[in-house]
């Protein structure tokens, strides 16, 4: 430990306070949703073992997670290998049931993977070639790849689809060329050119790589209005819901749809949707602004970063959280394809909020000790 005095000075306390904010928010969609003020009361707990979490992970210098980076990631990937051996919930195998709480090992790879790919990048850092040939980004891809895989796998696209947008800001920072990007681009165009040939001509190719309820999900993303009552009821239900919410909301004590269960998962993946209709657009007006100035604090704190290796796992976090908030208030929006995406310090759940409160003290522990060596 090493969390001196003028440490605690330059801790980002608008962050602290943007968390707490993010607290409140989270208690009244979660009692406002069908799961009622029983789990909100829940969620408050995880908060506080959050916040224990945080303050714990400022009191150790954040090298050593460079130092300990391929020890997490390896035991990360045995996490995820292993939880092929349990039995599936809600037809994937995503969880360790540890009794009274479930554990999902692809949260706490998230930021194992983050802090792998900085040092990998960090390292180097001053090699002004690092990025000049294509063949130079397959170690970043391999690193990001591989969890990403295993997560497919499970199957779970949306947690998925978090490490793309994570592997996207840190190559960004790093320096990536525009080629690159345009290589990279081509690729993923020609995956999809090569999944539209499939559905088109063999059909049963194309469902063994994308699951019926996975195309059900962008079938009925497009147009709810196909199955109304039947497929499309949880995005139509949603966009009622947020519609009828208006300027200010009908309230927090007021009967909803979502109180009564209309809306389907309101206290985890749907809980912006619970919000809008409670407190009305200037509700989830201010829930959205919270987000914008927690993510521009961490842009500051990656930029003013003492070397790269910090910088690199601001960024990485500042990806994966921008995506996480972007899909899954975008998806009751219908902006997006409906996934199983939590809205980041909102949603109900223990390992994806525990996560985040730890990535978040990593992401502190950064800004605190940004002032580089000095030998007076």
């Amino acid at each position: 430990m090493d969390l001196e005095k003028r440490h605690l000075k330059t801790i980002d306390w608008t962050i602290i306070l943007i968390l707490a904010g993010l607290g409140v928010f989270s208690y009244l969609g979660i009692s406002g949703s069908a799961a009622g003020v029983d789990k909100a009361h829940q969620q408050v707990l995880w908060y506080v073992i959050g916040f224990i979490v945080l303050g714990v992970t400022l009191l150790f210098d954040y090298r050593l997670f460079h130092n300990m980076a391929y020890v997490l990631y390896a035991l990360g990937l045995i996490l995820l290998i292993g939880v092929f051996q349990t039995k599936p919930i809600n037809n994937t195998t995503s969880w360790y049931d540890l009794g009274p709480v479930l554990f999902q090992p692809s949260e706490p790879m998230k930021l194992f993977t983050i802090i792998t790919v900085a040092r990998f990048l960090s390292r180097r850092a001053n090699d002004p070639d690092r990025f000049y040939y294509f063949y130079k980004l397959i170690p970043v891809m391999a690193l990001v790849g591989v969890p990403l895989l295993l997560i497919l796998v499970q199957p779970d696209l949306g947690t998925a689809m978090v490490y793309t947008g994570m592997l996207a800001t840190m190559l960004i920072v790093g320096g990536i060329r525009m080629k690159h990007v345009l290589y990279m681009g081509g690729l993923v165009g020609s995956f999809f050119a090569a999944m539209t040939l499939l559905y088109q001509y063999k059909q049963d190719i194309f469902f063994k790589i994308i699951k019926p309820y996975q195309w059900d999900r962008i079938l009925f993303w497009m147009n709810p209005d196909l199955e109304p009552m039947g497929r499309g009821f949880q995005l139509k239900q949603a966009l009622i819901a947020i519609g009828s919410g208006q300027l200010f909301g009908k309230g927090i004590a007021t009967p909803t749809q979502a109180s009564f269960g209309w809306v389907p998962v309101g206290e985890s993946d749907f809980i912006f949707t619970v919000i809008a209709e409670k407190l009305g657009f200037v509700g989830a007006g201010l829930l959205m602004i919270l987000f914008f100035v927690l993510i521009y604090r961490m842009i500051r704190i990656a930029m003013e970063a003492k070397d790269p290796f910090g910088s690199y796992v601001v960024a990485g976090v500042v990806g994966m959280l921008t995506f996480q908030i972007f899909e899954n208030i975008g998806m009751t929006i219908q902006l997006m394809p409906i996934t199983g995406i939590p809205l980041p310090f909102i949603s109900y759940g223990g390992s994806s909020l525990i996560t985040n409160f730890l990535i978040i003290g990593v992401v502190l522990n950064i800004g605190m000790r940004k002032d580089k060596l000095r030998f007076d």
